[in-house]
C-alpha cells in the first residue's frame, strides 16, 4: 500500500506557507483602513494551523523519501488542496462568493488560467485584489519547478527530453533539484521586480504596477479592473508584451545565462520558433487591421502585439474586444491559444517543442514513404529523439484533443451554446483565460455560467495545467495496484 505521509508532509508545509502569505494582503488592508483585514487574519490562522498540524502529523515519514507514484499524487494533490485554502478569503471576503465561485477563482489563479467569475473588481478591497494576483504568482513559480524537476522524471508528455538539460549548466550537473529551484526563483523574482518598475514608469499606479507584474510574469492574466488591460492602453501594453514573452521562455536558460553561459539561450530552436511565430502573427494581424478595419499603423501594431502575445502565452489579458475585428482574427486567436510558449516557462497549453517534434516525426514518416530502406532519425537540439519521447508527445497531443472534445460535450450538456462550450473547454485546458462569445469572451466573464459548468472547467484547468497525464493516471486502477 502506498505511504501517503511524505505527500501529506509536503502539502502541509505548502498550506502553512500559503497561510503565512495571507498576512501580506492583510497588512495592505490594515494600511488602507478598509475594514477587510480581519478576513485575512481569520483565514491566515485557519490555513497556517491546518498546514502545520498536517506537516507535524506526517513529519515522522520524511526520511522515507518520495517515490514515483507518490510524486504523481503529490503534484496533483498540491493543485487540488491549495485552491481550497486559497478560496477562503473569497468566501469570507467582500466578494461574498459561493463555494463554487470561490474555488473556481482560486483554481483559475493557481493554475494561472485567468478566467474570473468576479465583477466589480474596481471597487474590491486592495488586499483581495492583491491576493488574486499572489495566487497566480505562486502558481507560476510552482509550475516552472514542476516542469523542470518532476515532469521530466515522470516521463510526462515528452518532457523527459529535458531531463538532463534541466540540471546542466555549461556541462556541469547542478547537485540538487533544490538548487535549480532556488536559482529559478531568483530569476522569477528579478523579472517580477523589473516588470513592476517598468509598469510604474509607463504610467500605472504603484498598486496596479505590482499586481500586473505578478500576473504578467506568471502569465496569469488577472487584472485589478473589470476592463482588464483596457484601462492601461498605451506604452504599458508594450511593457506587458515584453514581459509576457520573457516569462514564456525556458527559465533554465536564464539560469544558464546568469552562470555565464549564453549560447543555449540564443541557439535554442524552441525559443527561435516561438519568437518567430509571435512576430509573424503580429505582422499578419497588423496588416489585416490596416486593410480590413481601416486602422492606422501605430494603433494596429500596438493592439496586435499585445493581444496576440497575451493569448498565445496564455496570459489572457484583453485590452479590447478583439471579436469585433472580424471572423479571421477570432479564428486565429482560438488556435494560437492552443500553441503556448516554451517548455519550462510559466506558459501553458501544448508548448512549442511538442509541435516541433510532431512536425519532425511527420517529416520523417514522409521520408520513409519515399525511401523505404532509408534510416532516418529524428533529432532535437542536436540529440536523437528516442521512441519513448515521440510516443509520449503523441499520447499527450491525442489526450489533449480528446479531453477538449469531452469537456466541450459536457459543457454543452449543461445548457451552454456551442461557441461557449468549445471555447470554454479550450481556454480551461490550455489555461488561456478568456473564451469566445458574448458570455465568456474578452468583454465578459465566467460568472453567469451554471455551477456544474464551473466545476467541469475547474477540473479542466487542473488537468491542463499539470499536462493531463499527471492527473488522469490517478483514475486508473493499475496505478493504485502497482
Amino acid at each position: 500500500m502506498m505511504e501517503f505521509r511524505p505527500v501529506g508532509y509536503v502539502i502541509g508545509l505548502l498550506v502553512g506557507f500559503l497561510g503565512l502569505s495571507m498576512l501580506v494582503p492583510m497588512a495592505l488592508d490594515l494600511w488602507a483602513g478598509n475594514g477587510h483585514a480581519g478576513v485575512f487574519a481569520e483565514t491566515a490562522i485557519v490555513t497556517f494551523l491546518t498546514g502545520l498540524f498536517l506537516a507535524v502529523a506526517c513529519a515522522n515519514s520524511t526520511g522515507d523519501g518520495i517515490g514515483t507514484r507518490q510524486t504523481f499524487v503529490l503534484t496533483t494533490g498540491v493543485w487540488v488542496v491549495l485552491p481550497l485554502f486559497g478560496a477562503l478569503p473569497f468566501l469570507r471576503g467582500a466578494t461574498d462568493a459561493s463555494v463554487t465561485d470561490a474555488y473556481f477563482e482560486a483554481m483559475s489563479g493557481l493554475t494561472t488560467t485567468g478566467s474570473t467569475v468576479f465583477t466589480g473588481l474596481d471597487i474590491l478591497p486592495a488586499g483581495l485584489l492583491l491576493w488574486r494576483s499572489m495566487l497566480q504568482w505562486f502558481g507560476g513559480i510552482g509550475i516552472i519547478i514542476v516542469a523542470m524537476v518532476f515532469l521530466p522524471e515522470l516521463r510526462v508528455g515528452g518532457m523527459q527530453i529535458f531531463r538532463s538539460e534541466a540540471f546542466d549548466t555549461d556541462g556541469k550537473v547542478l547537485p540538487r533539484a533544490a538548487e535549480i529551484a532556488s536559482r529559478i526563483s531568483i530569476v522569477y523574482v528579478g523579472l517580477t521586480v523589473a516588470c513592476a518598475i517598468s509598469y510604474f514608469i509607463s504610467g500605472l499606479s504603484a498598486f496596479d504596477a505590482v499586481n500586473h507584474a505578478l500576473t504578467s510574469v506568471s502569465t496569469g492574466g488577472f487584472s485589478t479592473r473589470d476592463a482588464s488591460f483596457g484601462t492601461h492602453q498605451g506604452p504599458a501594453e508594450y511593457v506587458a508584451s515584453l514581459f509576457m514573452v520573457l516569462a514564456s521562455l525556458p527559465f533554465v536558460r536564464y539560469v544558464q545565462l546568469l552562470a555565464g553561459v549564453s549560447r543555449p539561450m540564443f541557439h535554442d530552436s524552441q525559443i527561435r520558433a516561438f519568437l518567430w511565430m509571435i512576430a509573424v502573427l503580429v505582422a499578419v494581424i497588423t496588416v489585416y487591421r490596416l486593410v480590413a478595419n481601416g486602422d492606422h499603423f501605430g494603433h494596429s501594431l500596438r493592439e496586435a502585439t499585445f493581444n496576440i502575445t497575451s493569448i498565445m502565452t496564455g496570459t489572457g489579458y484583453a485590452s479590447v474586444d478583439y471579436q469585433l475585428w472580424g471572423t479571421f482574427p477570432v479564428a486565429l486567436f482560438f488556435f494560437i491559444g492552443l500553441i503556448g510558449g516554451c517548455a519550462g516557462s510559466t506558459c501553458c497549453s501544448v508548448k512549442v517543442f511538442r509541435y516541433q517534434l510532431l512536425f519532425g516525426a511527420i517529416a520523417n514518416q514522409i521520408r520513409r514513404i519515399h525511401s523505404p530502406h532509408g534510416v532516418f532519425q529524428l533529432k532535437y537540439e542536436g540529440r536523437t529523439v528516442t521512441e519513448d519521447v515521440i510516443s509520449s508527445v503523441m499520447a499527450f497531443l491525442t489526450m489533449f484533443v480528446v479531453t477538449l472534445g469531452i469537456v466541450a460535450v459536457l459543457l454543452s450538456a449543461t445548457g451552454l451554446d456551442f461557441v461557449t462550450s468549445v471555447s470554454g473547454a479550450a481556454t480551461a485546458i490550455a489555461n488561456i483565460g478568456p473564451g469566445l462569445g458574448p458570455i465568456i469572451g474578452p468583454s465578459g466573464n465566467f460568472g453567469p455560467l451554471n455551477d456544474v459548468a464551473k466545476w467541469i472547467l475547474a477540473f479542466a484547468m487542473l488537468a491542463g495545467r499539470l499536462e493531463l497525464m499527471v492527473v488522469f493516471v490517478l483514475f486508473t486502477s493499475r496505478f493504485w495496484r502497482s
